[in-house]
């Protein structure tokens, strides 16, 4: 896993958009990260040892197709200068998509006669 700078991310995204056009499928997971890398200790030690409480969240955004992966972390401030270049990307690069079938919703022939 790449972890990349908040441009970079943007633009290797945008690279793996059109990767994902010809083959494959893109995978894009969001979530809260407290910027801690180790597992919470067990309840013995936390009693001993607490852990301070977190002053400011930040934002874990990973991507990938196939085996190609990329991530970066959004520090609280930058959120919205990130959210707005971020959604113009899903704006453009969403195209591809296919559309759903609508199933007909009939009546049945036996019904009619």
């Amino acid at each position: 896993m790449v972890l990349l700078e908040n441009e970079a991310f943007l633009s290797e995204l945008t690279r793996l958009f059109q990767k994902s056009r010809n083959a494959g499928s893109l995978y894009i997971t969001m979530k809260r990260y407290d910027g801690k890398i180790k597992p919470k200790p067990r309840p013995s030690k936390l009693a001993a040892n607490p852990i301070p409480p977190v002053s400011e969240y930040k934002c874990l955004i990973r991507a990938h197709v196939g085996n190609k992966k990329l991530s970066t972390v959004i520090n609280a401030k930058d959120v919205n200068k990130f959210q707005l270049a971020y959604a113009n990307l899903l704006k453009g690069n969403m195209d591809g998509l296919k559309k759903k079938d609508k199933k007909k919703v009939g009546t049945s022939t036996k019904a009619t006669q």
